[in-house]
């Protein structure tokens, strides 16, 4: 991935992940906490983390992970970080895999670094089980 690594979430998955099938598609809801460790945040995912992956007919996936951070900003205050993040895959979903975040913030210090566009996201499996990292795009901060 091209970009500075500013946040990595170790995903813990929480649950049975509930499914429905039918004639027009899939839909997928997974459960997750987890930690988030980096240069603008440290903290945990909230238990209320889930991904919801819709597969349509054609086998078109759309994931979208909703999901509250709680813990320290940069500068040591206690904040927290909505996520919403977003991907697309045709088939499965491939590793590693590209998301497009959002975020909305109660810390002064990260709100203007977290939003416009600039924040790309990235699925990988290691070791430990799967990470979320951010990065800010190349030529940013």
């Amino acid at each position: 991935m091209n970009g500075k690594p500013i946040l990595d979430i170790k995903i813990e998955f929480n649950g049975p992940a509930p499914r429905v099938k039918g004639d027009s598609g899939e839909v997928l809801m997974i459960p997750f906490t987890g930690r988030a460790e980096g240069e603008i945040f440290t903290g945990i995912v909230e238990p209320c983390g889930v991904d919801t992956q819709v597969v349509d007919a054609a086998g078109l996936r759309h994931m979208s992970a909703r999901y509250m951070l709680t813990g320290t900003d940069a500068a040591g205050t206690p904040c927290r970080i909505y996520v919403e993040n977003e991907g697309w895959f045709e088939g499965g979903v491939p590793m590693p895999f590209r998301t497009v975040p959002a975020f909305v913030t109660d810390s002064p210090v990260l709100a203007a670094r977290l939003r416009g566009g600039r924040i790309v996201g990235e699925g990988s499996e290691a070791a430990d089980g799967l990470h979320i990292r951010f990065y800010e795009a190349d030529g940013q901060g």
